[in-house]
């Protein structure tokens, strides 16, 4: 979901999300639910330690038309298959 997308969806401004993003701030209890309502999540799922992190719940908010929005795009468009040879890859680059 694009950052815009995102924004319109919540009712929250993009310099808001922006500075979320940044960790300039954290949003407010009642922005959390929003946030929980849009993304269909619990605040517990939203609020739990990295540890128990669950992928499905991964969510990454980017400005539609960058470049890490238009890779986000290519690798939502992979199958299951393509997504763990790219996993695989990933983890090879990051060892040279």
């Amino acid at each position: 979901m694009s950052q815009i997308e995102f924004s319109r969806r919540t009712g929250i401004s993009q310099s808001t999300i922006s500075d979320w993003k940044r960790k300039k701030t954290n949003p407010a209890a009642d922005k959390i639910m929003t946030i929980c309502e849009v993304l269909n999540v619990t605040p517990y799922e939203i609020l739990q330690e990295p540890e128990g992190k669950n992928p499905e719940l991964d969510y990454i908010v980017c400005t539609a038309g960058t470049e890490n929005y238009e890779l986000l795009l290519e690798i939502d468009s992979l199958n299951r298959k393509q997504k763990e040879r790219l996993r695989g890859y990933l983890s090879a680059i990051r060892e040279v």
